[in-house]
């Protein structure tokens, strides 16, 4: 079973970097190429603004984008599950921001996803998903990402990821990303993405790219402050084939007063 170590970084912040990807990327001008084995991984990211109060929170937004690929160009296996837990000094924010219902995004296409859930709209990017069927040469198929908003309740807040893939493989999934708040020493916030199966178990997220807006119907989704110079992040992935991976990230700040 081989050890995928940063892999979960690309693949997790497609589903959850919305969440509490600033600590990912907070210094990332430059991609970053990992190899590990015959894995290959390129990730990218940042967030302005870059100076961030010490003692208040400052809206943000972020960008992300990644690929993963194999040096012999087989098949990667598909991630299931993304746990992050992210930097205390980083928040969510969704009271305020209208809601979306899972139910209005299952078996839609990317234009009656948008259209039943706009208001709730929180961001976007593109995916591609690597698919490989029995006897097939795996083929490449691609979607745009929308992440909305599912509201906060009882302590937690919900986000879906919505991608439709079509042409020659045609069909809907939704990542559904549940938000609560630890006590964990520097860790204050808990993230799980639950990722569908894409074809069966037969895709794999290969690339992406992903931006959450700053402001959305005036409220702010994310934000952080920058205490002591940098922000922090544990992530751990789980995969189809059973591969267990995790990593920690730092990543610098600038703190101002």
């Amino acid at each position: 079973m081989r050890k995928h170590v940063l892999m979960v970084l690309a693949l997790g912040a497609l589903i959850a970097v919305s969440v509490v990807g600033i600590a990912t990327a907070a210094g990332g001008e430059t991609p970053v190429t990992v190899k590990v084995g015959n894995l290959e991984l390129t990730a990218n990211g940042g967030f302005s603004p870059k100076a961030l109060s010490k003692t208040k929170q400052t809206p943000i937004a972020f960008k992300a984008s990644g690929e993963i690929k194999e040096a012999d160009g087989s098949h990667p296996p598909a991630v299931r599950e993304v746990i992050i837990e992210a930097d205390k000094a980083g928040e969510v924010h969704l009271k305020g921001i209208p809601t979306c219902k899972l139910g209005q995004l299952q078996a839609t296409d990317t234009a009656a996803a948008e259209k039943a859930c706009k208001s709730a709209l929180i961001g976007s990017g593109q995916a591609t998903a690597e698919v490989a069927l029995a006897e097939q040469r795996p083929i490449n198929v691609n979607s745009k990402i929308l992440v909305f908003s599912g509201g906060e309740s009882g302590g937690k807040a919900t986000l879906y990821i919505h991608a439709f893939f079509s042409n020659p493989i045609s069909g809907a999934i939704v990542t559904t990303v549940t938000i609560s708040k630890i006590h964990k020493g520097r860790y204050g916030t808990l993230a799980v993405a639950k990722i569908p199966q894409l074809v069966g178990g037969s895709g794999s997220i290969t690339k992406f790219n992903l931006e959450i807006m700053k402001s959305v119907a005036g409220k702010n989704p994310i934000s952080s402050k920058c205490e002591d110079g940098k922000l922090k992040v544990h992530v751990l992935g789980k995969f189809e084939d059973g591969t267990q991976a995790q990593t920690e990230i730092i990543r610098a700040c600038t703190p101002k007063p």
